[in-house]
């Protein structure tokens, strides 16, 4: 479940209920400025919780620090007694790097930012000692002394669709996040869709390219940014391609977009796997009722946590 907290008194209740529903974890945006400090605000869920994960969702490589958010995620896999998940992407937002006081960089920057950040920080949550000579970042003997992580590794996802990286986190990440977001539209925030199956396909056969060399590929994972329950799933898919631009027969098909009866929704999701090997689902907090009708139809050795999880 990707969500962001209100207050703490409603914050406290999420926690506890997705623990008690089986959610595999809990994540927060990390938007500098426009969403709740992320770390912060799992920490306190982690005070209330036993079992489930706790991450951001995604932290944004292009004004975060290696060592800084190294401290931040072995800080809280400590609270957590070793629940942390760190993930990162490359950054979309264009104010998020003027408000830090930096340029953004073009496309080719924010990738060798992002290689460079991301494996400076699993490197310093390993225990190992970082120096980095930029231009995109620098870091000089960086160590991080205290606190070690209480888990032996932290669990890494790759969150974004550019193709360089879709391929290095095959050979990196434990999980790739698919969203199924393309170009950043002029207004900073929105992006164009990549929701058709032969985009999905592309970004599946680069991530299988990048894992040639591993003994498996990392595990898919899929931002559900649409959910509702209907008889008509045809009128529905119709309304939102029209908001989104693509065709109604990409939104059924899409893992981005939940959007049927709980039936016809659980048999996508088994189309999903076959064709892509998405086996987990990030939802958010506005779906959680219309998510539990979802997942009331696992049961057994069928259950979604045996799939992969929703998160």
């Amino acid at each position: 479940m990707q969500a962001d907290p209100g207050d703490a008194a409603s914050w406290i209740l999420l926690a506890r209920r997705l623990e008690t529903d089986g959610y595999d974890a809990l994540l927060t945006a990390d938007h500098p400025g426009t969403a709740a400090s992320p770390f912060v605000a799992l920490a306190a869920a982690a005070a209330v919780t036993e079992r489930i994960g706790l991450g951001s969702y995604v932290s944004q490589a292009g004004v975060r620090e290696p060592l800084l958010l190294a401290s931040d995620v072995a800080t809280l896999d400590l609270v957590s007694d070793g629940r942390a998940r760190v993930a990162l992407g490359a950054g979309h937002t264009p104010a998020e790097w003027e408000m830090t006081g930096t340029e953004r960089p073009d496309v080719a920057g924010r990738v060798r930012r992002f290689q460079k950040v991301a494996e400076a920080c699993c490197a310093l949550l390993a225990g190992e000692t970082v120096t980095l000579e930029g231009p995109e970042v620098r870091a000089r003997q960086a160590r991080l002394t205290f606190p070690r992580p209480v888990q032996s590794r932290v669990p890494f996802t790759f969150g974004g669709g550019n193709s360089v990286l879709l391929d290095w986190a095959g050979a990196h990440a434990d999980i790739v996040g698919l969203s199924g977001l393309g170009r950043t539209l002029p207004d900073g925030h929105t992006h164009e869709v990549r929701w058709s199956a032969a985009d999905i396909d592309g970004q599946v056969e680069l991530i299988e390219q990048g894992a040639s060399g591993r003994a498996g590929a990392p595990a898919r994972e899929a931002l559900v940014q649409v959910v509702k329950i209907t008889d008509d799933a045809e009128h529905a898919a119709r309304d939102l391609a029209r908001r989104l631009g693509c065709d109604a027969a990409e939104v059924l098909a899409s893992p981005y977009a939940w959007i049927g009866t709980p039936d016809e929704i659980r048999a996508a999701m088994a189309d999903h796997e076959r064709r892509w090997g998405i086996t987990r689902y990030v939802v958010r907090e506005a779906h959680l009722d219309a998510v539990a009708l979802v997942r009331a139809g696992f049961d057994g050795s069928d259950s979604l946590k045996d799939r992969g999880g929703a998160s």
